[in-house]
């Protein structure tokens, strides 16, 4: 759910509305990979807001990119683990953003201005969260059987995608599209129909259940037309952005894909996607990362592609059919959120 917490001044350059930006900001979304992050400093942008991510010790510090003194950005800066400092002139910044170090006054005392604006980190699923506006409760979607023992985790590389967030998990719990746009990674051309479902809306999305003869084996797998068997995809979307889809493979195999879409900016979405499951563990990591990409890259091009750009939430705006249900659902489930009518500026 979206926190109610007082609202933050715009970013420079925005590309969101502004009544949908500070919805988004209040949200907790994915903004770099665990294993991204070392003694470097690291830059990454949320809703157009520029983010300094750095090591103090064993937490983390995420704050604006931003040395105060005089505005250069800290990713460009230097770090030992503990502290980052400025490349211009040397501040150094420790725990919580506090300046503990200005290299030309090694004696004076530190005025608080120094500080940084710093925002909640948090690491799950082998992602970093923030949220730019909290209120104190995280509010990270759940991640089907991640933490369950007989489950691997895998946390692929981000993705870009040069198209708004929304576009793209619409894409994700499509289920129209596979025999045209997955013939080279999962899909059967030949096999376009979409069975009857329902999606049942929930307090911060929806959950759909559909069932099909769409293999979810790689085309060419022994097992890829599989006689008699129904696939079960179940979709768990949490608004604004993050889906997981759980694919009950045969002889009891899970495979759950987180697909979290971090809105960069209202035209640049960073996809996020961590998976777990409980078969074919032994299969190289890196050739799990190959498909995955494969897969998202087959996507991406449609996504950035679309027009409008921006996500009309407005259903009259678009034609549907039955298997835009799913689709449907996200448009009214964010909609009941508050967002705006097209969703971006």
């Amino acid at each position: 759910m979206i926190s109610q917490t007082a609202t933050v001044p715009l970013p420079r350059n925005c590309t969101f509305e502004a009544t949908d930006w500070d919805l988004l900001c209040r949200c907790w979304h994915p903004v770099a990979l665990m294993r991204e992050l070392e003694e470097k400093p690291l830059g990454v942008t949320l809703l157009d807001v520029p983010l300094v991510l750095y090591r103090t010790g064993g937490r983390i510090v995420i704050a604006d990119d931003l040395c105060p003194h005089r505005g250069v950005p800290l990713s460009m800066g230097t770090g030992n683990g503990e502290t980052i400092a400025c490349a211009y002139h040397g501040f150094r910044f420790g725990d919580g953003g506090k300046c503990v170090r200005v290299p030309a006054h090694p004696d004076s005392a530190i005025p608080s201005k120094l500080n940084l604006r710093t925002y909640p980190a948090v690491e799950r699923y082998g992602l970093i969260w923030t949220c730019l506006n909290s209120d104190g409760v995280v509010t990270i979607p759940p991640m089907p059987h991640w933490d369950e023992a007989d489950f691997q985790q895998i946390t692929c590389p981000w993705i870009d995608i040069a198209g708004f967030a929304g576009r793209q998990v619409e894409g994700f719990i499509d289920v129209a599209h596979f025999a045209f746009v997955h013939t080279e990674t999962f899909a059967d051309p030949d096999n376009p129909v979409v069975p009857s479902y329902m999606p049942r809306m929930t307090k911060d999305g929806f959950e759909a259940e559909y069932r099909s003869t769409v293999s979810n084996f790689p085309v060419g797998h022994e097992d890829w037309e599989k006689p008699g068997f129904e696939w079960l995809r179940h979709f768990r979307i949490h608004v604004p952005f993050v889906a997981t889809l759980e694919i009950h493979f045969p002889n009891d195999g899970r495979l759950v894909i987180m697909n979290a879409a971090s809105p960069v900016s209202a035209r640049m979405t960073r996809m996020f996607s961590p998976i777990c499951r409980n078969f074919d563990k032994y299969i190289p990591i890196q050739a799990v990362y190959d498909f995955n990409r494969k897969v998202f890259e087959e996507d991406r091009a449609l996504v950035e592609a679309q027009k409008p750009e921006n996500l009309p939430l407005d259903p009259t705006l678009e034609a549907h059919v039955m298997a835009d249900r799913s689709s449907i659902a996200y448009r009214r489930a964010l909609r009941g959120m508050g967002f705006s009518q097209f969703f971006t500026a």
